[in-house]
């Protein structure tokens, strides 16, 4: 494949039966191919959108002093603000050429994950800033909600059987800024190649070049979604629960070509993750004869934990 296929999510939501199975099976059998579809028919207001980029772009134009007033040591970069190099790809030794921050789950009627979870962090010089963050998780969380449904449709199982896994799970929401390149980078890139650990990304930010996928003849295509769409992934947690039938894609943000090193790039990724406890057990309807089981049990929580490491965000 060399392009990324479109989907609308307003066909799930339809009350046409035939409209909801052709949404299942589009984007099951896109995320069977390539692993990345773009998204339609999202819960996003434009209005929301152009607020929250407004927001992103004043916080990241803050001094460092003021933005490392919030970077708070210990918790692997799980809430708050990621100064620029901290984040390396699995296997890489150089930080990719980025800072951002990140908004954590609003916990709901729920004392013991609330104890387990980072609370977020308030931004004092932006009083709009963390509001607008809260309403944008919301709404990328209800969308996200709705694609897993469909595809644990596609999986023969139970349409709602994300929906205890997913209410209250550990998502998180990443405003990312990679600022104008100064100098020629050594083997540094914006983000390095690499799959994202959870169920599934939802990724706001993704209509100019820069974001490119792998395919399965190893060629790298370009993913630009268009002003109304979300571009989104399948996460390695999903693709080792479905014992890689829905693929983890490796993807990368490569910098841009000299005459554009002056600008910055913004982007939104939300990362879908569910509660520490879930079973990431390879599902037994995902195993044959053809595809024996690929991954050992492990959970949610466990799984985490050892990506950060390997991130290098934690030496816990």
């Amino acid at each position: 494949m060399n392009k990324i296929p479109s989907v609308n999510l307003l066909d799930f939501l339809s009350n046409s039966p035939v409209d909801k199975q052709k949404f299942v099976d589009h984007i099951g059998q896109a995320y069977e191919t390539i692993g990345f579809v773009a998204l339609k028919g999202h819960f996003l207001e434009d209005s929301l959108v152009k607020s929250l980029y407004s927001e992103v772009k004043k916080f990241f134009d803050l001094t460092t002093e003021q933005k490392q007033n919030y970077e708070v040591p210990g918790i692997g970069g799980q809430r708050g603000y990621v100064s620029f190099g901290k984040e390396s790809a699995k296997g890489k030794k150089e930080g990719d050429l980025k800072e951002y921050w990140h908004f954590g789950q609003f916990v709901q009627n729920n004392p013991e994950l609330k104890k387990e979870y980072h609370k977020n962090i308030e931004v004092q010089e932006l009083s709009e800033f963390n509001k607008v963050g809260k309403e944008t998780y919301r709404m990328l969380e209800k969308t996200a909600k709705y694609v897993l449904r469909a595809l644990a449709i596609y999986l023969n199982m139970n349409e709602y059987y994300f929906d205890n896994y997913i209410h209250n799970g550990n998502s998180i929401l990443r405003p990312i800024h990679y600022p104008p390149i100064k100098e020629a980078p050594k083997d540094a890139e914006r983000a390095a190649a690499h799959g994202d650990i959870n169920l599934i990304t939802l990724l706001m930010g993704a209509q100019g070049k820069g974001l490119q996928v792998q395919n399965h003849q190893g060629e790298w295509i370009d993913a630009i979604a268009k002003p109304d769409e979300l571009m989104i992934n399948v996460g390695d947690m999903l693709s080792r629960h479905t014992n890689n039938k829905l693929k983890s894609t490796i993807h990368r943000v490569v910098n841009p070509p000299p005459e554009k090193w002056g600008t910055s790039r913004y982007s939104i990724p939300f990362f879908m993750h569910p509660i520490s406890a879930m079973d990431l057990n390879v599902l037994d309807n995902c195993v044959d004869a053809e595809n024996p089981k690929q991954f050992k049990d492990i959970t949610a929580g466990e799984y985490l934990n050892q990506r950060i490491k390997e991130l290098g965000l934690s030496k816990k």
